[in-house]
């Protein structure tokens, strides 16, 4: 009987720290599934959105340029186009950057309007109409506004869920050190009592003689 009964207590001692050692493994998944998500999202906030910032500054600066030469009264037709077909050129060579980041669905409908925009500008230098060039440059300035604000925008996004997976990481930790002490603290019971049964001395019985 008293070896059923122990048996039975190391059964489910076992038992127990089976379930802890489990809930510590499924823990550790967990942490690292999120580690590789914050990973994912910091790559993410720089190549698809501080890199993206920069495009959207590179291409305001040369819009503004653009708007600036189609207003001037002191230059030749002449000189205004090849200025502005130079600064197109810059231009385009930032459209094939800025299409192989990952675009939102609102980023491409935007991008889409600044790529046809600027299309257009480029018709209207072949006919020199500098007028209508300010007016499309002021208007792809204004559709660079909106990019550069879902820039920020999904910038946030995915900061915080960055964040909250850090802080869900952080607290997973906690569970584990706190699981980690309590099956320590098994451990070290169950080895106590073992070595208190041991010394506890069993009296003989009275001799009959």
């Amino acid at each position: 009987m008293k070896d059923l009964k122990r048996y039975s207590n190391k059964t489910k001692a076992a038992f127990i720290l089976l379930i802890v050692m489990l809930i510590i493994l499924l823990g550790n998944f967990n942490t690292l599934q999120n580690s590789k998500n914050v990973n994912k999202n910091i790559n993410e906030i720089y190549n698809d959105r501080l890199v993206v910032a920069h495009y959207i500054f590179q291409y305001s600066k040369e819009l503004h340029f653009i708007k600036a030469e189609a207003e001037k009264l002191d230059l030749s037709d002449n000189i205004k186009k090849d200025e502005i077909i130079h600064t197109l050129s810059i231009i385009h060579n930032i459209d094939d950057l800025y299409a192989k980041t990952v675009l939102t669905n609102k980023e491409k409908q935007y991008f889409d309007i600044l790529l046809s925009t600027c299309k257009e500008i480029d018709k209207q230098v072949v006919n020199k109409d500098w007028s209508k060039i300010a007016n499309l440059s002021h208007y792809a300035l204004t559709t660079l506004e909106s990019l550069s604000q879902i820039q920020i925008q999904e910038g946030k996004a995915k900061l915080a869920s960055a964040n909250a997976m850090y802080s869900k990481n952080n607290s997973l930790g906690q569970l584990q050190i706190a699981l980690l002490i309590i099956l320590g603290g098994i451990t070290f019971y169950l080895l106590i009592v073992k070595k208190i049964k041991r010394s506890i001395k069993i009296p003989e019985p009275p001799s009959m003689n």
